[in-house]
């Protein structure tokens, strides 16, 4: 029986000294020293052992128990160290290279514009009020005029989520909202996002950005807003620039007018950027109509007003010379670094 034992301590040794990590000592740990561990089993076969030998084989498996339980810790110590060098060897830091470069974000072409736009209103005086995007139909289109046969409200043109409730297809809901409240005079511009059934290509996309702009107020005549949107072209493309006004028709304005200005490339000259016409068309406006304010519940007899509406993306694309707008929603990066 010593025999045994004996041999089942080289035997344990041997295997302990060659493990090669932690998890295979305690495999070996358990299967010799646990409770159905071999040199447990023998433990228990002690009651069959002669009574004038049995001190002796308590003895040497004591012996033997007491080797293992070193060769383990003395093992498990040597592949402590090893583990933590190769770890250290690892997670080496030289630092004598150069650090890593930390990239700092900018806004996206869209906001800067934004707020070069806010920042020329707000210095007039007007307010920035935001709305839902999700409307009523009746503040989308009835109340700026609009009626119920116009082919701004077929289903091909407009997001209907129910026949009285839409995507705003402008932010001019905003200022009906606004005039609602009977609060005036109103100085107002209505920046947000808004959505019209249209192809996506270089000029048009289904969600854009509209910047709606309101003043109400008494005796306020076509030449506050011809000398307005001036300041506001100025401010934005250079002093040097000049506007001229075009009729239109506009349902909520009367009399209606788009904006030109000379162009920033050629100065009015004409070239591949204006297409030959030295002018380029930023904006819609006019007067408000009779009509939005008797829905809106203003007093068109001792109220007047003018309104404008901007397409932001057109802005961007014109003041950083873009030639497709799908470059603003692609996100891609070596694009956009560029501002």
């Amino acid at each position: 029986m010593i025999d045994i034992i004996e041999k089942l301590q080289k035997e344990a040794l041997e295997k302990i000294n060659s493990a090669e990590n932690k998890e295979r000592l305690n495999e070996l740990k358990v299967a010799y020293l646990g409770k159905k561990g071999e040199l447990t089993a023998l433990l228990k076969n002690m009651k069959n052992i002669a009574p004038e030998d049995r001190a002796e084989f308590g003895k040497v498996v004591n012996e033997a128990r007491e080797a293992i339980e070193n060769t383990l810790n003395n093992v498990g110590n040597e592949l402590s160290k090893l583990a933590l060098k190769t770890r250290l060897q690892a997670e080496t830091i030289d630092v004598t290279l150069p650090a890593n470069k930390r990239e700092f974000g900018h806004s996206h072409p869209n906001v800067i514009a934004l707020h070069e736009v806010e920042k020329i209103f707000t210095a007039m005086g007007y307010e920035v009020v935001e709305g839902p995007e999700i409307e009523y139909d009746e503040y989308n289109f009835t109340k700026l005029n609009i009626p119920a046969n116009h082919p701004a409200k077929d289903e091909q043109d407009t997001f209907y989520i129910s026949n009285d409730i839409v995507l705003r297809t402008q932010t001019s809901p905003v200022q009906a909202r606004i005039m609602e409240t009977g609060k005036l005079p109103i100085k107002m511009i209505s920046p947000g996002r808004v959505y019209r059934s249209d192809e996506v290509d270089a000029t048009h996309s289904p969600t854009f950005n509209q910047i709606e702009g309101l003043i109400v107020d008494k005796d306020i005549t076509f030449a506050d807003l011809k000398g307005t949107l001036e300041v506001f072209a100025k401010k934005l493309f250079g002093e040097e620039t000049k506007v001229k006004f075009r009729p239109h028709h506009f349902p909520f304005t009367e009399p209606s007018a788009e904006m030109d200005v000379t162009c920033f490339k050629c100065h009015g000259r004409g070239c591949r950027f204006c297409k030959g016409s030295g002018w380029i068309e930023i904006l819609g406006c006019g007067m408000v109509h009779p009509h939005v304010f008797d829905m809106c519940g203003v007093d068109k007899n001792n109220y007047n007003g003018f309104a404008f509406g901007i397409g932001l993306e057109r802005i961007a694309l014109l003041k950083y010379e873009i030639d497709d707008m799908r470059l603003l929603y692609e996100n891609d990066i070596r694009f956009l670094k560029q501002f």
